[in-house]
């Protein structure tokens, strides 16, 4: 690869009733001091004011669209049919770039490759409405990412991992809560070169989710892990989970 690659980013950004949070979200993208981006607005047909702000910004987006649709991991299958670029990046409403260079940091990163690779990952902070930093995420990118690494729990948060759009196969709509977890591992499974930058790459809102939703998702993803991983392997390593939290009481 030549020392200055310039691999074209589809950052994707799906929006129900987000008013209160988007602004920050596009102003974050259009920032970016790395320019092969295109940026695609996947709204449920929202109610509040989200598409008054999408307007208020309109030339600096590339597609929008508001329709209904039939849930989160819908409006991102639509993302991955619009987009054109060689990665595809999912922004939720509320998450931002860590810096306006990071795209730029990032592409940096892999002047040293001989060609791009099939996944591109990093580091995730969590952040307050105000987008103030609270903390890391706790769990961390690993040195070496591959598709058996998700065995250990989702250690790449979705926003910081970046796809080769050429490997991306719609979401499982099955998975009303996980099915980012599982569309990483099959796009994983199908990567021969996964890139960690080392960087911070995502700013990502922290709202927790509802204890239903929590149990459900990790129900989801138990699921997940052993249509991948098989039965006996997950039960096991949630085994662990479970005497690993007892021996820390």
């Amino acid at each position: 690869m030549h020392n200055h690659p310039t691999p074209k980013f589809s950052v994707i950004t799906v929006t129900y009733n987000a008013a209160s949070v988007l602004e920050d979200t596009i102003q974050s993208v259009i920032s970016q001091t790395y320019h092969h981006v295109e940026y695609i607005i996947v709204d449920g047909a929202s109610k509040d004011g989200t598409l008054s702000i999408v307007d208020r910004y309109r030339d600096r987006i590339t597609r929008v669209v508001s329709e209904p649709d039939r849930g989160l991991y819908d409006a991102m299958n639509k993302g991955i049919c619009l987009a054109t670029g060689d990665y595809l990046c999912f922004l939720n409403a509320g998450d931002s770039f860590h810096e306006d260079d990071t795209l730029q940091q990032m592409v940096h990163t892999l002047t040293s490759l001989t060609e791009l690779p099939d996944v591109i990952y990093g580091e995730t902070a969590l952040v307050d409405k105000e987008g103030h930093f609270i903390r890391m995420r706790r769990l961390q990118a690993p040195e070496v990412l591959t598709w058996r690494s998700f065995k250990q729990g989702m250690l790449v948060c979705h926003q910081a991992f970046f796809a080769k759009r050429s490997l991306a196969e719609p979401y499982d709509l099955q998975y009303r809560f996980s099915a980012d977890f599982d569309w990483c591992i099959r796009v994983m499974k199908k990567a021969r070169t996964l890139h960690n930058t080392h960087l911070t790459i995502i700013d990502y809102l922290e709202e927790g989710m509802t204890t239903q939703n929590r149990k459900a998702s990790l129900r989801e993803r138990f699921r997940i892990m052993a249509r991948h991983y098989g039965w006996i392997s997950t039960t096991a390593y949630h085994a662990w989970f479970v005497i690993r939290a007892v021996l820390k009481k």
